[in-house]
């Protein structure tokens, strides 16, 4: 089997957001940072007189949130919950913080993102490299436990069942980059921009007054960019069938956005989905829901919801996007597109 984590997107983005008036930057004084956490390559990169300090921080903080929200670390609070047989665990209030917006958005999608899938997941290799296609029986027996419903949350308190295991995966980088947000801002920055594995969070404007722009990966060409929006204190945060998967003997491919529901990949038309808002973990939990629930179900909660917007890209190559990104999106190529209104229905 082959298997394929896709990183162009990371290395397109850097390029389009890094470019400036060098004079200008110079006088801002840029500071930036080139590191591998969460098992991704991030980039971060401020201006401003406290700069260096600011990135220096914010790198600490990411490493600490590593470390809190790993699956794998023994001293993690996730490893923490998934090995307690059942009791009561102390959480960190990064833990609680981040585990209360997923079982939000977990019930406010009906469970499309679902954050016990981690059994699931292993048995198809994706967190351990080991790739194969299970049976039904197996994944059937894996989902009985894997149900956010019952997941006991209160406080700084969680509890699950011994069979359930929680994964963060899904939401841990759009936390990240609101808190290395706030770092910054807690030092005075106004011009920054953060990509933390294609998650990408932008702080202001450019020094030079323009609007940060950020490159969209086409999904069916994956070294090629199907086109750019502007960001302007905004996450930009994409999910997609082209990021991890592996492909069999027959040369189906599998990836690792699963659907609650059958634990196989979610397979309900999309090819990709971009989240654009003003909160980097709602947006990232929020791309996967979405993906997961297709195009028709992620139009009617955008309508229903709001707060954000949205890019769509489907599985036959139609380009569907929110009224708010209709004059801002500039495709690459072009595209078969069409525009999801709050006043219509599917």
């Amino acid at each position: 089997m082959k298997y394929r984590a896709f990183a162009a997107s990371l290395l397109t983005l850097i390029l389009l957001t890094g470019c400036g008036d060098p004079a200008q930057e110079a006088d801002s004084a840029p500071a930036s940072a080139d590191l591998f956490a969460m098992d991704t390559y991030m980039n971060l990169k401020a201006y401003g007189k406290d700069a260096s300090a600011a990135v220096k921080e914010a790198e600490e903080r990411i490493r600490t949130l590593e470390q809190t929200l790993s699956v794998t670390d023994s001293q993690s609070d996730l490893y923490a919950i998934n090995h307690a047989d059942g009791a009561a665990v102390r959480v960190s209030a990064d833990t609680a913080a981040i585990l209360e917006t997923a079982e939000r958005i977990g019930q406010n999608t009906n469970g499309a993102l679902c954050i016990s899938l981690y059994p699931v997941l292993r048995t198809w290799g994706f967190t351990t490299g080991e790739y194969r296609v299970p049976d039904a029986s197996e994944i059937e027996n894996l989902l009985q436990f894997c149900d956010d419903r019952l997941i006991s949350h209160e406080g700084d308190s969680v509890t699950i069942p011994k069979e359930t295991e929680l994964d963060l995966g899904a939401v841990a980088k759009g936390y990240t980059g609101d808190a290395v947000t706030e770092i910054f801002k807690q030092h005075g920055i106004t011009s920054a921009i953060i990509n933390l594995g294609g998650n990408v969070q932008a702080l202001g404007k450019k020094p030079d007054g323009s609007t940060w722009t950020v490159g969209v990966t086409d999904p069916f060409s994956p070294d090629q960019l199907l086109g750019t929006l502007p960001a302007d204190n905004q996450a930009v945060i994409t999910s997609g069938n082209y990021e991890r998967y592996f492909t069999d003997d027959g040369g189906n491919r599998y990836w690792h956005i699963l659907d609650p529901e059958t634990g196989a990949p979610a397979d309900n038309g999309l090819a990709a989905v971009t989240v654009i808002g003003e909160c980097g973990v709602e947006c990232d939990a929020l791309s996967t829901a979405l993906f997961v629930m297709g195009t028709d179900a992620a139009a009617d909660y955008w309508r229903q919801n709001g707060g954000f917007e949205m890019l769509l890209v489907t599985t036959d190559g139609e380009v569907c996007l929110t009224e708010g990104l209709e004059q801002k999106f500039q495709p690459k190529r072009e595209l078969q597109s069409r525009v999801i209104r709050h006043d219509e229905t599917n």
